[in-house]
């Protein structure tokens, strides 16, 4: 049974023990954090904070300007001029990183200083004052966040990297056959002109070297002699037959199948760019395990539909490449450095984003990713995660499962 899917077997079967409707813990040490407080909106859809009769409404504004705080104030039901009214937010986030927003008065609301960044998950601390009356809140606001005991990270393959800089390679898709190495074919001919006496191997049979192949009656000497086989191989071509003349012609071909040529198309708008010795990975389209290789020869000569060759020799001493088999391959065209890339495998989905698993301590929350260049196991990361970040690499999947069973969501 494929591991993944085994570990979402035991994430759902373990999500679904600790009761359906719960938000603040899925399992033991592995909790979603947004918690089961039921929010009291306001008229403007923010978040409502009371103390006594003064009311504060707090929200965050993401309509054609980029995210920021808005905040609204009544005392017994009356609107409050925000001139009148000092207020400041703080935002802790993961790892203790304190976000300070201040706020200025502007058609009749206060507005926030500090565009509020992705993700939208923090402890919310409030201060405000009015009319020499201080007031304080504390709330969590959390979103894309979970917590995994060591233990349990450990359980479920949790590996994780420091982002930083990675070497991406650009790669062009390509395809082909696999061929004969001509430098393990031998063509078998008769040492001495005469009739063919008998055949002693077929088409497709492996022979050993110095193995009789047939036998042959010299039409000079009289004398019958074999032929024997010159390598260890399969017989892939046999035009003798007995009773037949040699007449001088080819009578068998055997083709040592321990090493074969993946020769690979290479058409016009790539051909500049393809150099002997470049690394090449080949697959078989019928799928199995890839190989690597650099690239050993680039003809010169074109082919009726324009491509020119591109060959890498592969080991075949297991067998695994029979002659005529459609390869799928991958050249490295070009090597970059980025200054910032995540591994592939760590990419998962959350809301319209693409995103990685930070973690701090035990704790795991998403980063929204802005992605440039992706190269084999590599993508570029152009913004959203800062370098030295250490994420989630493997089974990054656990996280999304238990952040979509909290419903940890945007909520403000």
């Amino acid at each position: 049974m494929n591991t993944r899917f085994i570990l979402t077997l035991v994430v759902t079967g373990l999500l679904n023990a600790c009761g359906g409707e719960s938000q603040t813990q899925s399992f033991p040490d592995m909790a979603g954090t947004t918690g089961e407080t039921v929010l009291e909106r306001g008229p403007n859809n923010g978040r409502l904070l009371r103390d006594g009769s003064f009311v504060l409404e707090l929200a965050i504004f993401e309509t054609g300007v980029p995210p920021e705080f808005r905040a609204w104030a009544t005392e017994q039901g009356r609107p409050i001029d925000p001139e009148q009214i000092d207020l400041g937010v703080q935002l802790t986030r993961l790892g203790n990183r304190i976000d300070a927003i201040g706020f200025r008065s502007q058609d009749g609301f206060l507005r926030g200083d500090t565009v509020i960044y992705e993700p939208h998950s923090f402890i919310v601390t409030v201060d405000a004052s009015h009319a020499g009356q201080s007031y304080h809140w504390e709330y969590e606001s959390f979103e894309g966040r979970t917590r995994i005991g060591a233990d349990m990270a450990r359980a479920f393959g949790l590996s994780t990297e420091l982002a930083g800089p990675a070497v991406l390679d650009e790669v062009i898709t390509v395809y082909g056959t696999i061929a004969p190495n001509a430098d393990r074919v031998r063509e078998v001919s008769a040492r001495f002109e005469g009739a063919i006496e008998s055949v002693e191997v077929a088409v497709g049979e492996s022979v050993r070297q110095g193995q009789p192949l047939a036998r042959i009656e010299s039409n000079e000497s009289l004398q019958v002699y074999s032929i024997a086989a010159p390598i260890d191989g399969i017989v892939t071509e046999r035009v003798a037959n007995a009773g037949e003349q040699t007449s001088g012609r080819r009578l068998f071909t055997i083709v040592d199948m321990t090493s074969v040529w993946a020769e690979l198309a290479i058409f016009p708008a790539d051909r500049a760019r393809v150099r002997s010795g470049a690394n090449a990975t080949i697959m078989p389209a019928t799928g199995g395990p890839a190989v690597h290789g650099p690239i050993s020869y680039v003809s010169q000569l074109a082919g009726a539909n324009q491509a020119v060759t591109a060959r890498v020799v592969l080991d075949n001493a297991d067998g695994a490449w029979p002659l005529g088999t459609y390869v799928t391959a991958e050249i490295a065209v070009a090597e970059y450095e980025v200054p910032l890339a995540v591994k592939r495998g760590g990419l998962q989905s959350f809301r319209d984003f693409t995103v990685v698993y930070a973690q701090v301590g035990e704790e795991y929350e998403v980063r929204m990713l802005e992605l440039g260049r992706q190269a084999g196991e590599w993508v570029e990361v152009l913004g959203g995660l800062e370098p030295g970040t250490r994420y989630v690499t493997e089974n990054s999947y656990v996280l999304k499962a238990d952040v979509e069973k909290s419903g940890a969501s945007h909520d403000h």
